[in-house]
């Protein structure tokens, strides 16, 4: 296969990955634990979570493409593939469902802080499942770069 399809592979997946765990290990908690308004602190993360979304798709579309062209039929028995796909269906659901949910739930809110309303458990619940997902997604991520690593040699 072309070189240049190959490093655009490897470009997407270290993108896609890469900003997984830099956003939500490194961003995230340094927002939190440096701004002093939590509510601020948690609309930035917000746009950077939905940033790494929408780049997740945009990868996974390129890497899906890529499996697809190099290994024809047989890329539905690589693990690669299923991985990318879950992992996409994943960042589809924070970036289209959970993370629409909780801005609304932050507006329905107003004036007070969603965490100081009535609204507090139902934005917990969601909160939570957001990040149980983005674990997952990371996890996946990192063993999808191991995986990419192995079936380079």
């Amino acid at each position: 296969m072309n070189r240049l399809a190959e490093s655009l592979y490897q470009f997407a997946l270290t993108l896609w990955v890469g900003g997984l765990w830099a956003i939500g290990y490194l961003a995230a908690p340094v927002l939190f634990a440096q701004l002093g308004d939590r509510q601020l602190a948690g609309q930035v993360a917000g746009q950077l979570f939905a940033l790494v979304a929408a780049i997740g798709l945009g990868a996974a579309i390129y890497l899906v493409v890529f499996l697809v062209a190099r290994s024809g039929a047989r890329v539905f028995r690589q693990a690669g593939f299923w991985l990318v796909l879950l992992m996409a269906a994943m960042a589809a659901v924070q970036l289209f469902g959970i993370q629409p949910l909780m801005a609304q739930l932050k507006l329905e809110a107003l004036p007070r802080e969603v965490m100081e309303s009535v609204l507090r458990n139902r934005f917990a619940t969601w909160h939570g499942i957001s990040s149980v997902l983005y674990l997952v997604q990371s996890g996946l991520g990192l063993w999808l770069v191991v995986w990419s690593g192995r079936a380079a040699r």
